[in-house]
């Protein structure tokens, strides 16, 4: 367990704006694609920091890592080679921080969108996974998607170079709806179709 760094809500307010970097390893399989960071995130570059989040669990959870990552005081070497020994990457639509992901306007979500395909025709995942069914259908005004497998219709799968699309729930404890077991069932599908197996292992 790390140490956990300690901001004021004032300390934390100076990382609004501010950009996280990407986790893309060597051979990313599958990219999960978060809306946009949290203020803590941003203070320790790291993604899903704050605790609560149930993302680093979910993936445990459904096997795709074989420990928890507690990403609170940032991520370890340790953390980062299992992540990119798992073939798993992470980005977000809009690059840059805010409290909250509802204070994002439209454009900003419609410019991560082409943002994110510029980076998937370049990094070249098997899967995508999309952590928003709400920020998905704004950022690529398909106001009738649904989580899980996206189609063609509106041809924005097209534009994902051939990798295959998943839009699924967000991880952020705000989203009651969801809980960690029914998360990871969610999170092992486009693992399953990224060739991951348990533990990282790639076919």
């Amino acid at each position: 367990m790390t140490n956990v760094a300690k901001f004021t809500r004032q300390q934390l307010e100076a990382f609004n704006g501010k950009q996280v970097d990407d986790l893309l390893g060597p051979d990313v399989r599958l990219l999960f694609v978060g809306i946009n960071p949290g203020l803590w995130t941003a203070a320790v570059n790291a993604h899903f920091a704050r605790r609560g989040n149930r993302f680093w669990p979910a993936l445990a959870a459904a096997g795709i890592l074989s420990d928890v990552v507690d990403a609170s005081d940032g991520m370890t070497h340790r953390d980062l080679a299992m992540v990119h020994r798992a073939k798993i990457g992470i980005t977000n639509l809009v690059s840059v921080a805010s409290a909250r992901a509802d204070e994002l306007t439209s454009a900003q979500l419609r410019d991560g969108g082409r943002r994110l395909a510029d980076l998937v025709a370049r990094v070249r995942p098997r899967v995508v996974a999309m952590l928003g069914v709400t920020a998905y259908r704004r950022a690529f005004d398909d106001k009738t998607a649904a989580v899980g497998r996206q189609t063609e219709r509106l041809g924005v799968s097209a534009s994902f170079a051939g990798a295959e699309l998943f839009v699924l729930p967000n991880p952020s404890g705000l989203n009651a709806h969801e809980t960690l077991a029914s998360l990871a069932a969610a999170y092992a599908v486009p693992a399953s179709a990224a060739g991951l197996h348990r533990y990282g292992d790639a076919g």
